[in-house]
């Protein structure tokens, strides 16, 4: 049975939970409010894909993807930005199913493929990726400016 789908409006508040989980993760300050206005803003603007997992009623990961363009491919590409699972809901193919619906947002937009980066250190995500068909591009350089 598929417990995985697009994220609705309705599904905000819950979603905006595990969204600030996931920020919180990464070493940012709690803001469910906030959190729940950016993803309001990427829905009602169809500025990602997100999709949720769910279980009895309840929301237990989310993936969001953010078009981007490949010039040399003259396709589009898609971003896998975020992928979060609750802790307590980790282990049981939440992150596989939330892949999947990746691969067939990729597959039905005709795009040449998904991209994503991960931290070195996150054993656990440098072990699914692979898992699921992703390859390591380690023979480019990845730069970053900010503007903070």
């Amino acid at each position: 049975m598929k417990n995985t789908r697009k994220a609705l409006i309705h599904d905000l508040p819950q979603l905006a939970k595990l969204f600030d989980q996931y920020r919180v993760f990464y070493h940012k300050e709690s803001d469910i409010l906030s959190a729940e206005n950016f993803l309001r803003e990427r829905i009602e603007n169809k500025d990602s894909e997100i999709f949720v997992a769910e279980k009895n009623g309840e929301l237990t990961g989310f993936v969001q993807l953010y078009p981007i363009f490949s010039s040399t491919r003259m396709q589009r590409y898609w971003l896998l930005n975020d992928l979060f699972v609750n802790e307590n809901h980790r282990g049981k193919g939440h992150s596989k199913d939330l892949i999947e619906e990746a691969k067939e947002v990729c597959r039905s937009s005709n795009a040449c493929g998904i991209l994503l980066e991960t931290g070195k250190s996150n054993d656990i995500g440098n072990q699914l990726y692979p898992s699921c068909g992703f390859q390591l591009y380690d023979s480019v350089n990845f730069y970053e400016w900010t503007n903070s």
